[in-house]
């Protein structure tokens, strides 16, 4: 893969649904002068998929996610079911 078609991110910023398709806004951290604990996101790009994809790549996700917690490398956050959710 050429070295133009990797991006790095710290994250995203926002996942929305708008005209049929998600959108993931991909944002990096950048210092901030005025507060320096507090990083400015700064929004690098967008991917945008049907939901379809959108499925397909939370299922892949939640695979990844499951093997880094078998192997201890992370630890899932125990969810708590809220009364009318």
């Amino acid at each position: 893969m050429p070295d133009d078609k990797e991006i790095f991110v710290d994250g995203i910023g926002q996942i929305h649904f708008l005209n049929g398709m998600v959108r993931y806004d991909l944002i990096s951290l950048q210092p901030n002068q005025e507060n320096q604990k507090q990083p400015i996101p700064e929004m690098k790009a967008r991917i945008i998929m049907p939901p379809e994809g959108f499925l397909r790549t939370f299922d892949t996700m939640q695979k990844l996610i499951d093997q880094l917690s078998e192997a201890g490398i992370i630890k899932k956050k125990d969810t708590i079911a809220k009364p009318g959710i």
